[in-house]
């Protein structure tokens, strides 16, 4: 007698991609700006290819600047197919710095 075995779900591997994150501005939703090195196709050369992902970030972790990895998972909404794994590396905190710390005079 054949035994038929079903792959689990949780034992599937999901397309996952690295990106930074350009834009934080809508709820919950963050866009990662994915870059990836090309060969032109007639030329030869090297070229950088960008596309832009929506993904959902629930507890808003995610910054602009942040390089993120995000992971494929069901349709959330109409442009929305992706969730955020981690945060790999931060941005730096651009507007911490106050006009005292820097000895400014205003």
């Amino acid at each position: 007698m054949p035994e038929t075995t079903t792959p689990e779900p949780h034992n599937q591997h999901k397309n996952e991609k690295v990106g930074e994150v350009v834009s934080t501005k809508m709820r919950k939703t963050i866009v990662v700006q994915v870059s990836r090195r090309v060969p032109h196709p007639l030329y030869r050369r090297i070229v950088m290819k960008h596309k832009k992902f929506y993904a959902h970030d629930e507890e808003s972790t995610a910054r602009v600047g942040d390089v993120v990895r995000i992971i494929e998972c069901r349709p959330m909404s109409k442009l929305k197919r992706w969730r955020l794994g981690d945060v790999i590396r931060r941005s730096a905190l651009v507007g911490a710095a106050q006009p005292a710390d820097l000895d400014v005079k205003v």
